[in-house]
């Protein structure tokens, strides 16, 4: 059964469990409900709450758990002697997983049943052309062994699939069956539910820190093995990006990091000031028709996809630079150049300030304004001395925004500004940024051990820090105002 329709049929399952439980509560009183402890609602949301919300939990507890217990189960059926030459286990379990999944693929089309697949000779004669029939392609060091394990990849995932169906409804109808057995008038399904949804409320809470423990963990894992091939001392004070994938790679992180600042720094020239502007002329000047138009144009900048963005400054922007203000001055012939990349992003972030800063403006007491008024301040002068060092700390907070955003942006990176890593401070020249170096070291044919493709979360760990480090001046800075203002 499909994870959809297994989670489908225990909705279906709660919100029967719902009425059924509105209903009877009703009737243990005889329609009567001022007997009742609470309102027959709440004994309706406890039956949904105890029939949904553990078995869906179960199931993707099962999801998270299953795969890792299987790959190491098939693992261990392996012998290192059953490794290719040239290849390596991580290696010859994606070729399990691809066969595992190929097996499906064929006894989903109905050329083959459970039979034909146990019966397929593990010699390789015949595998590879029912696999292509498929759509999956293996590779020319798969061998007998390996074709065994996708079997027994596919054989326990069956099985896994069948437990966990058997479980998740099993649950539900215990959930069922159990919440229907507690209405009784004396009840107090309120209680429960808000207690209920309280706990929901926390576990929810905790995904966000768990999940960036998860990230930060395996960013550190990975980049303490990093370094202990690579020594941390040419990554960090190197000025020289080289990377070569057959060994002796120069990885110092310096010109990543200045392409990084650089390019993000004139996305924030153009963004930051344009978007304020339009923020405080959106607030204060302009009349209800021509906000109304105008701030939905702003906001469409954010709507469009990045990819859009790379098209336009590589088409468009790059060229006008080159011909108009590059070649004229002497300061190169390329398209492909920070200021490119910069002057798109920046646009591409205007809505970001400006949406944020107008709804900060916005939230500005309106007594302020008419205390500055009736002290004979005229509008503009209100705007600098009162509406803006209110609302500062909110400003503060969408130019944060909008820095987080130019530093992890790639595609617009890749397009506009190219990917030679070097240290130069002409904005007429192809640089690059850590976001791009990430992707082209994952995206390799070199080994996942090596160094040149461990690099990757090196410089992932670098960005986070970074990042954290401008989130903790930003809180600086915002306190302090706070403190003057309030």
């Amino acid at each position: 059964m499909s994870i959809g329709l297994l989670s489908l049929i225990v909705i279906v399952l709660a919100v029967a469990g719902y009425f059924a439980g509105r209903r009877l509560a009703v009737s243990k009183v005889a329609g009567d409900i001022r007997k009742l402890h609470s309102l027959p609602s709440y004994y309706g949301q406890t039956v949904f709450l105890f029939t949904a919300v553990p078995a869906l939990l179960f199931l993707a507890a099962w999801l998270l758990i299953q795969p890792l217990l299987i790959e190491s189960r098939v693992s261990a059926m392996l012998n290192v002697a059953d490794v290719p030459d040239g290849s390596s286990v991580s290696l010859m379990m994606t070729d399990v997983r691809r066969i595992a999944n190929g097996i499906d693929l064929m006894l989903a089309k109905g050329g083959l049943n459970s039979a034909d697949i146990a019966a397929m000779r593990t010699d390789l004669t015949d595998v590879r052309g029912r696999l292509a029939e498929v759509g999956v392609a293996l590779g020319t060091n798969v061998t007998p062994a390996v074709f065994a394990a996708g079997k027994a990849y596919h054989d326990l995932s069956g099985t896994s699939r069948m437990m966990m169906t058997v479980g998740v409804l099993a649950l539900a109808l215990a959930g069922f069956v159990y919440a229907i057995s507690r209405i009784q008038p004396e009840f107090r399904a309120r209680n429960v539910t808000e207690a209920f949804v309280k706990v929901l409320l926390i576990g929810a809470s905790c995904i966000a820190i768990l999940t960036t423990v998860g990230i930060v963990l395996s960013l550190v894992f990975e980049t303490i093995h990093f370094f202990r091939i690579y020594p941390a001392q040419d990554f960090f004070f190197s000025l020289t990006w080289n990377p070569k994938f057959g060994g002796g790679s120069d990885l110092g992180i310096w010109p990543l990091i200045w392409g990084t600042l650089y390019i993000s720094l004139i996305a924030l020239l153009v963004s930051v000031p344009v978007g304020i502007f339009a923020a405080i002329f959106l607030a204060e000047y302009a009349s209800k028709k021509v906000r109304a138009v105008a701030k939905p144009l702003i906001e469409i900048l954010a709507g469009i996809p990045t990819i859009v963005y790379g098209l336009f400054a590589l088409i468009t922007v790059g060229p006008m630079l080159r011909d108009y203000f590059a070649q004229p001055m002497g300061f190169g012939s390329s398209s492909s150049s920070v200021m490119t990349a910069g002057v798109v992003m920046g646009l591409m972030l205007i809505p970001f300030v400006s949406s944020l800063s107008d709804d900060i403006i916005n939230a500005v007491p309106q007594s302020l304004r008419d205390g500055s008024y009736g002290l004979g301040a005229t509008q503009s002068e209100t705007i600098k001395q009162v509406i803006l060092p209110a609302a500062l700390p909110g400003i503060v907070g969408a130019v944060l925004l909008a820095a987080s955003r130019a530093i992890g942006e790639t595609m617009i990176v890749v397009m506009g500004a190219g990917a030679a890593a070097k240290m130069s401070l002409n904005p007429f020249e192809a640089m690059t940024t850590v976001t791009v170096k990430i992707v082209s070291q994952l995206t390799g044919d070199t080994e996942f051990a090596s160094p040149e493709t461990l690099v990757a979360f090196a410089l992932g760990l670098t960005l986070f820090v970074f990042t954290l480090g401008l989130n903790i001046v930003a809180l600086v800075i915002v306190r302090k105002y706070r403190e003057q203002y309030e």
